[in-house]
């Protein structure tokens, strides 16, 4: 059967619903990770990897981690190593928007193919156990006085925690464009800092700081989501008079130059994978929220997205 007749026979199978996932056998997916080890989108990516296998839509998943400009290093090779594979995903999210605003890479998203939303993460902001501050008001209370003495420390310059930094200085009246704001190359590093007092102030997803909250060691003052994280006693930051609701949403991407056909097929699979017990319990361990929307929505989402991150960071001086 040719290569072209065979995902064509896939699509039609996962759009009439009789789907045989043996229609799948021999197929080994490889996933760019553009991040290094141990962060959300490492973390996102290895448990649809896990769940790409329990559905059976894949035999094997290998992944290569590259890290850096917020994503931008791994879309580079992405898209210029992958052209035209039908295996091949990318995990992505609104920290890579962030990342493309500023730093203008070579490459752009665009050249890739929309797959699916998968789910969203709040962050979490907190203080070290020790801090002179114990709630979001001495924050902002702070930052209304000196905006620069306030150190934000978070992941890379444009990810959600330095938007919402920025968000947040913006609502209570103080210069977005003077926060001083600390990125870290992956959560390890911005998890040292906070428990080392070297930031004021730390920004995550929950999840990465999850075990120190819980511990003691770091104490969380607001969330970012519009209603409290279910079993998460943290307010958000809502309902302590400051406007700002934003999520770190994660994706998948396919390589360019896929047909339509190839595209439907790899949407069935990561739509199959989401369905799994596998999927269903990283969602419940890392606090995830489900977000699930393909195709063309998705496509018009991401655009959505990027239009009013930019704005936002132009607003902020961010850009």
């Amino acid at each position: 059967m040719r290569r072209d007749t065979f995902f064509k026979t896939l699509a039609a199978l996962a759009a009439s619903g009789a789907f045989p996932m043996s229609a799948y056998a021999g197929v080994n997916v490889k996933m760019m990770i553009p991040a290094n080890p141990g962060g959300g989108w490492d973390t996102t990516c290895r448990a649809l990897g896990k769940a790409l296998t329990e559905a059976k839509v894949a035999d094997t998943v290998s992944y290569d981690n590259r890290g850096g400009a917020a994503g931008a290093l791994g879309l580079a090779q992405f898209v210029n190593g992958s052209k035209g594979d039908p295996n091949a995903l990318m995990v992505m999210g609104a920290v890579m928007l962030g990342g493309l605003i500023t730093g203008k890479p070579p490459v752009s998203l665009s050249q890739a193919t929309p797959i699916a939303r998968m789910s969203s993460e709040y962050n979490v902001f907190v203080l070290p156990a020790n801090s002179p501050f114990k709630t979001m008001k001495d924050v902002v209370a702070q930052l209304k006085k000196d905006p620069g003495s306030v150190k934000w420390g978070g992941g890379s310059r444009g990810s959600t925690e330095h938007i919402a930094a920025a968000m947040i200085a913006q609502k209570v009246g103080a210069d977005p464009s003077k926060i001083n704001y600390v990125a870290f190359r992956g959560g390890g590093e911005a998890t040292a800092a906070v428990l080392g007092g070297n930031v004021t102030v730390g920004g995550s997803g929950y999840s990465e700081f999850a075990e120190y909250i819980k511990a003691g060691k770091m104490r969380a003052i607001a969330v970012t989501s519009g209603k409290r994280l279910e079993g998460v006693a943290v307010p958000t930051l809502k309902e302590q008079g400051i406007d700002v609701e934003i999520g770190n949403w994660r994706g998948v991407y396919g390589a360019p130059g896929i047909s339509a056909e190839q595209r439907k097929a790899l949407t069935e699979m990561v739509l199959a994978a989401l369905k799994t017990p596998a999927w269903a319990e990283a969602v419940k361990k890392n606090d995830w929220t489900p977000a699930v929307l393909t195709g063309d929505a998705f496509a018009k989402f991401v655009d959505d997205d990027f239009a009013a991150l930019r704005a936002t960071m132009v607003r902020s001086g961010m850009v």
